[in-house]
């Protein structure tokens, strides 16, 4: 008898993993997690509190594991080491660079100041512009200290948090095609950030990284401006956290990255260059042939020995103008996806070009420095005299990069399209 119980127990096992194959094991998986993750009931669990520094059957707003919405994130989503999922280094950083490399950087770099003054401003760069200034106080982390709310819209600082971009209960779903459809249309199965996945019959998958879709605003915000633009079609590689020492790790962004920007950042959003004579970031600032080639054949200052075939360069990424998940998917990847540049005539210029959506090691979380001329003299980064940062610190903020990849005085990647060098 207890050997058929045994064997009932095994079989039921085998069902259910049989049952569950082909999905992956992630706490959101596209759609909205497990609710005890995020939500305690009574804040207590083994009969201790479950919020750090909180009171036992004393919770939070909204029932929350931190004393925040980006604390509760951060629970998951911070630690010493690297993580695929971290995005906040915790611990000392003190003279070295955070320990995550995610596309979007580690907000780590908020807690850091740089006290010598660079080339273009007489001032230090102080943390709050190094990135995205999310609220999370069990990680001590606060509101941006100079602007009051988002630059070219009316998104308060004081509201700021993880969930202002991510949806935690998300709306908004995709299908195969990047199709982009709302709650009601369809359950989400699947992640989305990572590629295509089998659907069946109104089957949907999750949109990239759980952004917030047209007509989203955190339950929190009561009164906040609400999304109208839908959320970005785009594919990561899942070993996205990693260093670029040798090989650049490649997000295909297909479509809607800087209309998504728009949502908070509206006036700094423009289609084309003839509207308000600012850069143009959008589906519609499609790269000129002039550009393309610039591109593509763009290696360093001075260098212009690249082709078509090689000339991704993850500091200076393109959309690729498309909703393909499947033709993504099969560009994305961590030194393992495509390298080719742009060949289309559809790429076009995004907001995330120039910019990390979390933070980086430079002001204004660009992807390189853009304070001073040089990068690079005599083939060495331009560290204590352009910033403050020390060689650790810049190499950190480069993903690693040596500078042997550049030429013996590299000016800015603004050249990589450009070419003025």
């Amino acid at each position: 008898m207890k050997g058929l119980k045994l064997g009932l127990v095994i079989m039921a096992a085998a069902i259910l993993t049989v049952g569950l194959s082909g999905m992956a094991y992630a706490f959101h998986e596209g759609g909205v997690g497990t609710c005890e993750g995020c939500h305690t009931m009574h804040n207590s669990i083994g009969d201790a509190t479950v919020i750090k520094g909180g009171t036992q059957f004393q919770g939070v707003a909204y029932l929350l594991k931190g004393s925040d919405q980006s604390s509760t994130c951060l629970n998951c989503h911070s630690g010493t080491t690297q993580s695929s999922r971290r995005v906040f280094t915790t611990g000392s950083i003190a003279g070295v660079g955070p320990a995550n490399f995610t596309p979007g950087g580690d907000y780590a770099w908020l807690t850091k100041t740089f006290t010598a003054s660079s080339t273009l401003h007489t001032s230090a760069i102080p943390g709050d512009r190094l990135g995205h200034n999310i609220i999370a106080k069990d990680f001590s982390l606060v509101a941006d200290a100079t602007l009051q709310k988002a630059p070219g819209g009316t998104y308060s600082r004081d509201n700021l948090t993880c969930i202002s971009c991510h949806d935690p209960h998300p709306a908004a779903r995709q299908d195969a095609s990047g199709t982009i459809s709302y709650r009601g249309t369809g359950p989400i199965i699947g992640s989305g950030s990572y590629g295509p996945i089998t659907l069946t019959g109104t089957e949907k998958m999750g949109v990239y990284r759980l952004l917030g879709g047209n007509g989203y605003v955190p339950k929190s915000y009561n009164g906040g401006p609400a999304f109208s633009n839908d959320p970005p079609i785009a594919v990561a590689p899942s070993t996205y956290n990693r260093k670029e020492t040798s090989t650049d790790t490649r997000v295909a962004y297909g479509k809607g990255m800087s209309e998504w920007c728009k949502n908070c950042h509206t006036a700094i959003h423009n289609d084309g260059l003839s509207a308000k004579l600012i850069h143009p970031a959008s589906n519609a600032a499609v790269l000129t042939p002039t550009v393309v080639g610039n591109y593509n054949t763009y290696l360093k200052s001075g260098d212009l020995g690249g082709a078509q075939a090689t000339a991704y360069m993850s500091l200076v990424p393109f959309e690729e103008g498309n909703t393909d998940l499947t033709q993504l998917q099969s560009h994305a990847g961590a030194g393992t996806g495509s390298t080719a540049g742009p060949s289309t005539g559809k790429e076009n210029v995004m907001c995330v070009s120039c910019h990390r959506t979390h933070a980086s090691g430079f002001r204004y979380m660009t992807r390189w420095d853009n304070d001073s001329e040089f990068i690079t003299e005599a083939s060495a980064y331009l560290v204590a005299a352009d910033g403050g940062r020390n060689a650790t610190e810049y190499l950190a903020a480069m993903y690693d990069r040596p500078a042997s990849n550049y030429a013996t005085y590299q000016r800015s990647l603004c050249n990589k399209c450009h070419v003025k060098d």
